[in-house]
């Protein structure tokens, strides 16, 4: 006697949750807005002795949470995040979840560097480490396009973010009196 078919095995994959782009989608929206967020408060608190003020809010979310965001995304949603990217191998990309654990480190950092006050030299050169990480993910995309063209999107994004970072960690170290180079 054959199996009825509700005792059958499912020999197809079922989509999981967890593969759902839209996950990734949402968690990647939330690092631009929280990204912004602590660069338009950075600007605003740039003044004649204000450069080392400007860098506590860009560190703490544009390095900060940014950071941990950033590693929920490629890490906890790595299969999300590769179906958004269209990276889907169908299988667990180790480099992504990598990825994601480089941003938890230097965005954990930078929150302990301002909750806990150590001085704004250490919060510039965390700071500093993350827009040196941009940078080679804006070089990194020069290449890495669709179809293994450029992405110009990714390369003006990232390069912008390098920019930004780089000009408030160079700025506060300045204004401290520390020597950048």
């Amino acid at each position: 006697m054959a199996p009825s078919p509700r005792h059958q095995p499912n020999t197809a994959a079922a989509p999981r949750a967890m593969d759902n782009p839209r996950i990734s989608g949402v968690l990647m929206a939330v690092t631009y807005v929280v990204g912004a967020c602590g660069y338009l408060l950075g600007f605003s608190r740039i003044g004649p002795n204000g450069a080392a003020d400007a860098l506590t809010p860009v560190a703490l979310l544009s390095v900060g949470v940014v950071g941990v965001i950033s590693m929920v995304r490629h890490s906890v949603f790595h299969r999300s995040d590769a179906v958004r990217m269209g990276w889907d191998l169908g299988v667990r990309n180790n480099f992504q979840i990598e990825t994601g654990l480089a941003n938890f480190a230097i965005g954990a950092v930078a929150l302990a560097a301002v909750i806990f006050d150590w001085g704004t030299v250490t919060v510039a050169a965390v700071t500093l480490s993350y827009a040196v990480y941009f940078l080679g993910v804006s070089l990194l995309s020069l290449t890495t396009g669709p179809a293994g063209g450029v992405s110009l999107r990714r390369v003006v994004t990232m390069g912008t973010q390098t920019v930004i970072l780089g000009y408030f960690a160079l700025a506060a170290l300045s204004a401290v009196g520390a020597t950048p180079f």
